[in-house]
């Protein structure tokens, strides 16, 4: 029998995500203040928030249409770059998945490799320019792995958020070289990057299912 993830445990996961990400608000607002402006956690808080309130709006099993609502509530309420990035990635995922009251390790590869084509084509980011891709790509790589190798849902999530959070912490060796951190040059060494930090809890709240 294949292992799959369904609708219910699906709306579980955001919840999840947004519960840590609004614990996590100050956080990430002191991670933003070394690199940035400081506000990240913040707007992270706003986003998530405004899109859990959206997603409950769905009475649809449409695990698709779940992440969708999701995805573009937080394009529509949170400031700067961050809303395009983490709404997209929502989007772009929920695309994927349209239509599907279950989804399995495959479905997860195919959603999530969607999702990081459309953040690199959006900013150009690439591994190495202390982004959210630091954290995503690995992950996204882990998922393909088990698509490939039939390890499961349930294994292939947890090499996934491995993934993403080993690559969130190597971006505290890296320079930035992407949006308003990279005018800080070698002020930003030493520091991880936060929207990373998200990347990873997404992936981790992901395979706590």
């Amino acid at each position: 029998m294949t292992e799959c993830l369904n609708a219910a445990q699906v709306r579980q996961i955001l919840i999840g995500i947004t519960t840590r990400v609004m614990k996590e608000n100050d956080k990430l607002n002191s991670m933003d203040s070394a690199c940035g402006d400081g506000d990240f956690g913040t707007s992270m808080w706003i986003s998530f928030s405004e899109a859990l309130k959206q997603m409950n709006l769905v009475a649809s099993d449409d695990i698709g249409l779940i992440l969708l609502t999701f995805g573009k509530a937080i394009v529509s309420s949170a400031g700067g770059a961050a809303g395009p990035i983490f709404g997209s990635f929502f989007i772009e995922a929920g695309k994927a998945a349209r239509g599907k009251e279950e989804v399995d390790v495959t479905d997860l590869s195919r959603m999530f490799d969607a999702a990081l084509n459309r953040i690199k084509q959006q900013g150009g980011a690439k591994i190495g320019d202390k982004t959210v891709v630091d954290a995503l790509e690995p992950a996204v790589g882990a998922l393909r792995d088990g698509a490939i190798m039939n390890t499961g849902v349930s294994k292939s999530l947890k090499n996934a958020a491995n993934g993403a959070r080993v690559g969130y912490e190597a971006t505290k060796g890296i320079v930035a070289r992407h949006g308003k951190a990279r005018y800080l040059g070698e002020q930003t060494l030493g520091y991880a990057d936060p929207g990373a930090y998200v990347m990873t809890v997404i992936f981790e709240e992901f395979a706590k299912v």
